[in-house]
């Protein structure tokens, strides 16, 4: 295995024409973790991560295939890999001699009924289960509950003496698991998500590793990391919230780690209150900064009847800023607390209604959008469907480099579409000087230049905002035109608002009208519903936002035209 470069340059996908290509993969993990992260990692650790690469082609296959696959423990006779380039059994006598892998003695009845057949299993248990009244001829599922009663963990060859000896275990998993956190960034992500998937087939952006951009500065970092995974998998199996709250770690100055545990405290609060224990949950919540959390700890603090708590805490929240859907959720949840505490009820303002055209449409097969695009379209007007991919193009473009800044924790490796923070609370506070630079260029011409030379220079790069199959040249070109810089200053501020809840709900249309004299009248966008169909919620809170703004913006519903009428008007 070739170590890393001494420079840290940049690391390649495998090719898929390599029957290896997963072992490939494998190494740039090994290999970047080695390079990136030693300080991270204790001298054992690294031993044994150098000892890796001096493993066979053949033992380092096998050992990756075992890595990816489900469990640790394994029958050497099932292990079946005809592209190594020896015999299985080589291979793992190798790993088996090196201490990758070691024999397997004692079992849990889940790991005995996922790895023998109910065949070989039958006879092997019959004189248990008829110990406890039953016939051995019963379906695999049924015995396995039967038995998981009555035994925890056996020692196999006591059992299945015929195949004590083919059972093996990997002897470093948690060495791996490591790895994969300070490579992925998250243990969500399994080695199938990254060795066993073509990263070749999109290009990515170039982004600075250096130690300060890490996420883990500490290994002290990577251990409070891996706290919260087995937190959050205790959640996940029910456990008693009062047990997994004892585990959580304490805060950190790590702003990274500490929306992962915003995030925990919202599930621990979530858990909490599904079990009975409120006050719990009332405390979790109202430590957790996840935007989400306020507004729960708030409803619970309104079914508690704790009214006065509530008001004084929503009133204060009033003031910050937030999404429109938090808005609109805590000037509900205002207006009925203000009937509770004897406070005026704050009168909520009504969104303006839509403006709203009907046309009728010949049925062409196609989605509603398309026919009403194809309406709609005239040479001195195109129309293009663009849903929610225009807007959050000429963004991309624009903050290009912003989005792809080093921040520490936004990149773990080469391989990143876009930031792993994207949608995290703290994602536009931490680069908050950045944007704001970024945007400042809409104050003037400098942003066409910036937007088309990254359109130009980018091409094809993988970013999460900027769809390449739909932008084209002329839809980039004509949006540019007609779409004053007032409106995208707009429409950028309010989509930095909420990432995660702001880059959908955009109308499915654009028309352009390039010969119109005023600036702000040289577009419209369009939301089309067809026949049965109505507004979603965050659609609803674009369109208001599009009004308040000066946007031009309808709702087209769409009737199919019968075959005895004649085409109608497309200019509505």
């Amino acid at each position: 295995m070739k170590s890393p470069e001494p420079t840290g340059q940049r690391l390649r996908a495998a090719d898929l024409d390599n029957p290896l290509y997963y072992l490939e993969n494998m190494e740039t993990v090994v290999n970047w973790v080695r390079y990136h992260h030693a300080d991270l990692l204790i001298a054992d650790e690294r031993e044994r991560l150098d000892g890796f690469g001096r493993l066979s082609v053949a033992a380092r296959a096998l050992l990756t295939r075992m890595v990816m696959r489900t469990g640790e423990l394994f029958r050497a006779a099932r292990l079946r890999y005809p592209e190594l380039p020896e015999p299985e059994s080589v291979a793992l006598e190798e790993l088996l001699a090196t201490g990758w892998v070691r024999p397997a003695g004692r079992v849990t009845i889940d790991e005995l009924f996922r790895l023998f057949t109910l065949a070989e299993l039958r006879p092997a248990l019959a004189g248990r289960l008829t110990d406890l009244g039953h016939s051995p001829a019963m379906p695999k599922g049924r015995m396995k509950a039967l038995l998981a009663d009555h035994l925890d963990e056996i020692e196999l060859a006591d059992w299945l003496p015929d195949q004590g000896n083919d059972l093996v275990q990997l002897a470093h998993m948690p060495l791996f698991d490591r790895a994969r956190l300070m490579f992925f960034g998250n243990l969500r992500q399994s080695w199938s998500d990254f060795v066993l998937v073509e990263l070749g087939y999109q290009q990515y952006e170039e982004v600075p590793f250096t130690p300060e951009s890490r996420a883990f500065q500490r290994r002290e970092d990577v251990d409070c990391y891996l706290t919260m995974h087995h937190c959050r998998e205790w959640l996940d199996e029910g456990r008693a919230a009062e047990d997994v709250w004892l585990q959580v770690p304490a805060a950190t100055d790590n702003s990274w780690l500490t929306s992962r545990r915003d995030r925990l405290l919202l599930e621990l609060g979530r858990q909490a209150e599904r079990q009975g224990n409120r006050e719990l949950a009332l405390e979790a919540l109202a430590e957790s900064g996840h935007r989400e959390a306020r507004l729960k700890q708030l409803r619970l603090l309104e079914r508690m009847k704790r009214f006065d708590e509530a008001w004084t805490i929503a009133a204060r929240w009033q003031t910050a800023e937030l999404s429109d859907a938090e808005a609109q959720g805590l000037a509900r949840l205002l207006k009925r607390l203000a009937r509770k505490v004897g406070e005026p009820v704050p009168t909520l303002p009504e969104a303006p209604a839509p403006d709203e055209f009907l046309i009728t449409v010949p049925f062409i097969g196609a989605p509603v959008e398309l026919a009403v695009q194809q309406h709609l379209w005239q040479d001195h007007q195109p129309v293009f469907y663009v849903e929610n991919t225009l807007v959050n193009a000429l963004f991309g473009l624009l903050c290009w480099d912003v989005i792809f800044a080093p921040v520490p924790g936004a990149f773990f490796h080469p391989f990143h579409v876009g930031p792993a923070d994207l949608t995290r609370e703290d994602f536009v506070p931490r680069r908050r000087a950045l944007l704001d630079a970024a945007l400042a260029n809409l104050e003037d011409d400098g942003y066409r230049g910036i937007i088309v030379d990254n359109y130009q220079r980018k091409q094809g790069l993988a970013n999460p905002f900027v769809n390449w199959h739909v932008v084209a040249g002329d839809l980039l070109e004509l949006a540019l035109d007609c779409m004053p810089a007032r409106h995208l200053q707009a429409l950028f501020r309010r989509l930095l608002n909420n990432l995660k809840e702001h880059r959908s709900g955009f109308p499915d249309l654009i028309r352009f009208m390039p010969d119109v004299k005023d600036p702000g009248q040289r577009y419209e966008m369009i939301e089309v519903k067809g026949p049965g169909d109505r507004l979603q919620d965050h659609q609803r809170r674009w369109l208001a936002f599009f009004t308040q703004q000066g946007i031009a913006a309808r709702v087209c519903y769409v009737r199919w035209q019968d075959a005895s009428e004649s085409v109608p008007d497309p200019s509505p």
